[in-house]
């Protein structure tokens, strides 16, 4: 038991950080926007559900320190999220050192998309090792595509989730 403890401990501090994180971000844009308040056992799950939430969290611009939180539980490396964002791994450091960084909306935008992506990947695949492998392996239904590669834009993003609700259902193309 000691030992499954042990590789879950990792797993629930990574989480217990972003779901504080978001609660914490939440409470004030919900009271700056007028939105109903969160419980304390809100979790960052329930957010990406509540696309109100994520609307205003967009908008307002998400801190660098949930960003930090919400990179944690992705299978992106710091290089992969400069890319995605078309920003430079150099501009992405320099932020981190700028106290109260929020990120411009187009970026806040591409981060949550991202999260979205890698929950509904945990979700079917249940292993951040076996998404992973699965994000860079080629895919007939994407033209021998790679799923990462698709995740640049939101239509290949929308591709992305498609084919994993296919997959969670069992409908192999």
């Amino acid at each position: 038991m000691s030992v499954t403890k042990s590789v879950l401990e990792p797993v629930k501090t990574v989480h217990s950080d972003l779901n504080h994180q978001i609660i914490q971000f939440l409470k004030r844009i919900c009271n700056a926007n007028q939105l109903p308040t969160i419980g304390v056992d809100f979790t960052f799950e329930d957010f990406l559900e509540d696309k109100l939430l994520v609307i205003a969290t967009i908008r307002s611009g998400i801190p660098y320190t949930l960003f930090e939180a919400i990179k944690e539980i992705t299978p992106f490396t710091e290089k992969d999220w400069a890319m995605y964002m078309d920003i430079s791994t150099k501009s992405l450091q320099r932020f981190k050192t700028i106290p109260g960084y929020h990120f411009k909306t187009i970026h806040s935008e591409k981060i949550l998309e991202l999260a979205e992506v890698t929950k509904m990947g945990m979700d079917v695949f249940g292993d951040l090792k076996k998404f992973k492998l699965w994000l860079n392996t080629p895919n007939f239904a994407f033209g021998n595509n790679t799923p990462f590669e698709l995740l640049k834009d939101s239509f290949g993003k929308e591709m992305v989730m498609g084919e994993l609700v296919r997959i969670n259902h069992g409908i192999f193309v």
